[in-house]
């Protein structure tokens, strides 16, 4: 990667509100299609140096979902088995966007 693209690079952001009504900011790491639903992959961004080095590695699965007015939201997923399997189809994927990397980089 040139400094030219890496300049250009900016992530994919998306701010949540809980239910307090308190914002966060995520990083959109992926997004699949599974069993009819959508589901994303999102880094949670902080602002201070300790919460970002304790929480390395640490991303969060949501599924889009619509709220009573048909509004589009993100959903956290209570069900612990398709967690699993999300999580397996994630990493298997950033496993496959890494190793891309590695060769492009070698080339």
């Amino acid at each position: 990667m040139s400094n030219e693209e890496f300049e250009s690079f900016e992530p994919d952001l998306i701010s949540l509100l809980d239910e307090d009504g308190n914002e966060y900011e995520f990083e959109i790491l992926d997004e699949i299609d599974f069993k009819d639903s959508h589901f994303y992959a999102l880094m949670p961004l902080f602002d201070l140096l300790e919460q970002d080095i304790e929480s390395e590695n640490t991303y969060m699965i949501f599924e889009a979902v619509e709220d009573e007015k048909g509004e589009p939201q993100l959903a956290e997923i209570e069900d612990d088995a398709l967690i699993d399997e999300l999580a397996e189809i994630f990493e298997s994927r950033f496993d496959e966007a890494y190793d891309e990397d590695i060769e492009s980089n070698d080339e």
